[in-house]
């Protein structure tokens, strides 16, 4: 508590010998109250929630989280499922993509006539996977094939780059630094 219990008594009680030390005993007490009334505050908002609140969360939007998630990455499934709002666009759903892996962490390609989705996540955003294909899940409608895999640079997005471009982009210009001549 930001303020002691025997801090709200008036001078004249403080002068005794029960009012301070009852003050004492129960400061415990209204300190451990004030603590849940916090947390039970923290948990009514997803981004503040603990362990327990994040726990709720999960079990009403039916959520199984990995023994190896963090509660960031629990929150971030939360909110990824709260935030999946229909009917869809695909506008909506590039603002959506936008949240989850950031602006130049994904791949769209919409083929109308074939009524095939493919969005691929970039290496940065690859923990992020799961929560696409599980947004994906919700929001495509079910005639439309949709797939999700990891965006890895290819040769074609690789030819706008000199060679020395690309050098400085690789380790093998460290390792002439590092190695002596002959090894």
């Amino acid at each position: 508590m930001r303020k002691k219990l025997q801090d709200y008594l008036p001078p004249v009680l403080l002068k005794t010998y029960e009012f301070p030390l009852l003050c004492k005993t129960e400061q415990p007490e209204f300190d451990r109250l004030n603590a849940a009334a916090t947390a039970v505050l923290d948990a009514q908002f997803v981004t503040t929630a603990g362990e327990r609140g994040i726990a709720r969360y999960e079990k009403i939007f039916k959520i199984t989280p990995m023994d190896t998630d963090t509660l960031a990455e629990r929150r971030f499934k939360v909110l990824a499922k709260i935030n999946a709002q229909l009917p869809f666009s695909v506008r909506r759903l590039r603002q959506q993509l936008e949240t989850l892996c950031g602006a130049d962490g994904y791949k769209l390609e919409l083929d109308g006539g074939k009524y095939t989705l493919t969005v691929k996540v970039a290496l940065t955003a690859k923990r992020n996977q799961q929560a696409v294909e599980e947004l994906l899940a919700d929001i495509v409608p079910a005639n439309m094939v949709c797939t999700t895999s990891l965006l890895y640079n290819q040769h074609a997005d690789l030819t706008r780059f000199t060679h020395a471009q690309l050098a400085l982009l690789t380790h093998f210009e460290i390792r002439e630094e590092v190695l002596p001549d002959g090894e």
